[in-house]
Parts: structure tokens; sequence; C-alpha cells
């Protein structure tokens, strides 16, 4: 892969060696309690729960939607528009913050992104047409749920990368671990909560008109909860120790030697969370309704709902075993032989849908479908992010970070589109076996290609590579008349611009 890097004059290893040198290592220079190192990772990270959240609902709430207004929701854009919409403001979110988090904050970008969320949470949940018209409140919720997705798409280049780089500070060995658990494991408990809250609040309200009223406005505003929890979190957190040393807040950033250093890592790694999110989030959206239209319309709806609910449990084992195999193996073979894993069962399945899915075989299905979600979350669900932020450098990480990962939204926006629209048509055609075959045939065969993009294009990833990824990229400005002493938020003369707390504080001390 390195071979891929770096246009100009390359660094040698002596030059690397000195960059690498001049990074201290804040574990050891920065005197911190395990509880002071490990609570930044927390309050950055967690936040993903409600991106989990709040794209997982709406696939139950489209539901209870299809069932209140049989006619004008289905036979209409909205359906799909609903669901899909949040996506496309989350790519916004992620490219405007990943700008701002680099050449701004980190901190802020985060605290102000959360602030979004909270308001058109609040906004989703209060959606009314004039007069009372249905074609108003989905226009209404769709226009919110755009903003609500810039807000979420924050989090990505500001939180996560935030997060991973306070992972940083933590232990080596089990910082993949810590990262892990607090990015992916936080969605897919959102998911998992988002299966589990309507089908609790359909079987309390009913199942007619006005519960299912009540059932998908309360869905929706339960997940104001979570972003308000974390706002005082956020806004006591400071700035990661590599951002403050690392940073171009306070220089130009020289675009030109960037984009020749990183520019084929970038592809590989936004193609890989392109497929993954084309089907991720896509088969979170649609399960709920292919579960709906396998039990047949005599089901009550709470009952669709608890098998949706033992479904995406099945997110759980793979993201928390994942977080594990991620230390044990490294990112790149634990995506790359996990997805394709995963899509020797989703061929399989597509290959017996026609037989497992009958009514009477719902249990067996569910779990051989649940095995491919959650190898799915073992493998690029776990994986992707950290291979993201570790496969460049801190001054350029929140751009790099929010390009990926708006191609990961962009995937998720066209597959919720492609697969919904694929299974819908053959679906209503009465072509059942189609409509549920096909989309398995395109997530498995996007699968392998993401396993032979992992395991040959992506670099080996381990526990100091945020150190040595800073050491080679600085090297590399430097040798091509680049001042990298003018880097951090404290640029020292003479040191790279490298400069620890304790550093700063004898520089001001001084």
């Amino acid at each position: 892969m390195d071979q891929h890097l770096g246009a100009g004059e390359e660094p040698t290893n002596d030059e690397i060696s000195r960059h690498r040198n001049l990074l201290t290592d804040v574990n050891v220079n920065v005197d911190k309690t395990t509880w002071e190192r490990l609570w930044p990772v927390i309050a950055c990270g967690a936040g993903l729960f409600f991106d989990g959240y709040l794209n997982g609902v709406i696939g139950s709430v489209s539901t209870m939607l299809s069932a209140i207004y049989s006619k004008e929701y289905v036979d209409s854009s909205a359906q799909s528009n609903v669901a899909a919409i949040a996506f496309v403001g989350q790519v916004v979110g992620q490219l405007f913050f990943g700008w701002t988090s680099d050449h701004w904050s980190r901190k802020w970008s985060l605290f102000i992104s959360t602030l979004i969320v909270i308001f058109f949470a609040i906004l989703c949940t209060a959606s009314y047409g004039a007069g009372g018209s249905p074609y108003g409140l989905f226009a209404a919720l769709t226009a919110y749920r755009f903003f609500l997705g810039i807000g979420v798409g924050g989090e990505y280049p500001a939180g996560s990368v935030a997060c991973a780089e306070s992972t940083g500070e933590l232990k080596a060995g089990r910082r993949h671990t810590w990262f892990i658990l607090f990015t992916n494991v936080q969605i897919d408990l959102g998911f998992v909560v988002a299966a589990i809250v309507p089908m609790i609040l359909v079987l309390i309200t009913g199942e007619h008109r006005a519960g299912l009223m009540i059932a998908w406005r309360v869905s929706l505003g339960l997940g104001i909860i979570p972003p308000l929890s974390l706002l005082y979190l956020r806004f006591k957190l400071k700035e990661p120790e590599s951002f403050r040393r690392g940073t171009m807040a306070r220089t130009h950033t020289p675009w030109l030697l960037c984009i020749k250093y990183y520019w084929f890592r970038l592809v590989v790694v936004a193609t890989i969370w392109f497929l993954y999110d084309f089907s991720a989030y896509s088969y979170g959206l649609l399960s709920s309704q292919l579960l709906t239209n396998l039990l047949g319309s005599d089901s009550k709806l709470w009952v669709s709902f608890g098998w949706n609910t033992l479904l995406t449990f099945f997110y759980m084992p793979g993201c928390i075993l994942g977080s594990f195999l991620s230390d044990w193996v490294g990112p790149r073979n634990a995506l790359g032989y996990s997805v394709l894993l995963q899509g020797i069962i989703g061929f399989i399945l597509a290959g017996v849908y026609s037989y497992a899915a009958q009514p009477q075989y719902i249990a067996g299905f569910v779990v051989i479908y649940g095995v491919f979600i959650a190898l799915g979350e073992l493998g690029s669900g776990d994986n992707i992010g950290l291979i993201a932020f570790k496969t460049c450098a801190t001054a350029v990480r929140g751009k790099y970070y929010g390009i990926v990962a708006a191609a990961g939204k962009t995937g998720a926006f066209v597959g919720s589109k492609t697969l919904i629209l694929l299974y819908n048509h053959y679906y209503k055609a009465g072509e059942t076996a189609k409509a549920g075959a096909y989309p398995f045939y395109i997530s498995s065969s996007l699968c392998m290609l993401s396993a032979a993009l992992a395991l040959f294009c992506l670099p080996r990833i381990g526990q100091d590579t945020i150190e040595e990824e800073d050491a080679k990229f600085k090297a590399y400005l430097e040798r091509n008349g680049y001042d990298v002493s003018k880097m951090g938020l404290n640029p020292l003369a003479g040191d790279g611009g490298v400069a620890g707390r304790g550093t700063v504080e004898r520089a001001k001390a001084g």
C-alpha cells in the first residue's frame, strides 16, 4: 500500500525517526488518572448511540405511518424520502464539520453538532402538516430529518475523530477495543433500542390509528434524550493531545501535497465504507417491512416489531466480539475475513430464500439473517471507522474522516433507495422470492469486493499508528518544503511543531 503514497520527495527513515521521537508519548508525559484518560473517549464517542437510534427507529416509524396513512404514504415518494433524507443531511454535516474540526476545533464542532441534533429531533417529534394535511406532515418530517442529519453527520469527523485521538492516551493493547466500544457498539446499541421502543409503545397504545399516532411521535421524541445527556460532558471537553500537537489550524494547509500523499488510501477506505453502509443501513430500514410482509397481513404489528427486535439483537454479539478481534488480529484482517464470510452467508440466504422465507420457518430465517448482520458488524461495522482515522495524519484527519464517512452515508442513501425500491417492485408484482433474494445477492457481491479491497489495498494498522502516521506525514511535508514548525495549537520553533503539555507549560512559564 505504501508504494501508492506520496509524490515529490519521499522522506528518509532518519527524518521519520526524528519526527517520531519529537512526538512525545502523552501516556508518559501527561499525568492523568485512568478515568481522566477514559471519559473524553466516552463523551466523544457515545453520541453515536443517537445516530443508531434516530436512523434505526425511522424504519419502524415508517411502518406505523404506512398503517396510519395506507394510501397517502405508501403511494407517494414520502415512504422512501422520510427514511433516506437524513443520510443526505449527514453527508453535508460530515463534510462541513470535517473542515471545522481540523481548522477550528474538535470540541466546539462536536458541541454545535449536538445542539443541531437536539433542536431538530424536537421538530421531528412535533412535525405537523398545515390544516392536518398528511402530505404537509410528510414534507415537514422530511425537511426536519434532513437538518437532523447535518447534526448527526458532525458526530463522525468531530466526535469519532476526537474519540479516536483520545484513545491514544490509553494503554496500548486495548486502544482499538475502547474506540469500537464507544463508536460502533454505540451505533448498534442505538439500533437495538430503536427496535425495542416501537414494539413496547405499540403494545401500550394499541394498533388503532390514534394509538399509532402517539407511538410514532414518542418513538422519535425519545431520541432527544441521548444528545441532551451528553451536552454537559461535551461542554467540559478539552482538545485531544494529538490535535493540539498536529493541527494546521494556525497555518495553511498544503492541499496538493495532502492529496498526492493520501488519495489512494482515501479512495480505498471511502469505497469500503460506501459498500458497508449501502447494505447495513438499507437492511436496517428494510427489515421491519420485510418481516411484516413475511408474517402476512393478519399478523399483529407488534409481532413484526418483536421479530425485528430479535433480529436486531444480532448486532450486539457481532460488534462486541469484533471490538476485541480488532486488537487480536488487526483491523485489516478483522474486516477483510469477516465480510468475506458474510458474503458467503448472504449468498446461501439468497439461494434458500424462497424456502426459508415462509411464516412457519421465520425463526430459522431470522437466525440466518441475524448471522449475516452480525458478521457485517464484526468486520466493516467495527473496523471501517478505526481504519479511517488511523490511515491519515492528525492535521487532515477531520477532513479525511468526513469525506470517507460521507461516502458511507452516500452508500446508505443509495442503498436505502435501491434495495427498498427493488424489494417493493418485485413484492407488488407478486414475485416475493425475488423481492427478498435479490437484495441479498447484491449485498453479498459487495461484501466480496470489500474483502478484496481490505486484504490487498489497506496497510497494516497497529496500536501506535497515530504517532507513526503523524511522524511520516510531517517528515514528508518537511521534505517537500512545508514549514512544520508552525503546526500545533502552540507551535514552537525548533521542535517540529510538536509540543506536549509539559513543553507548552514550560514555554509559558518562561
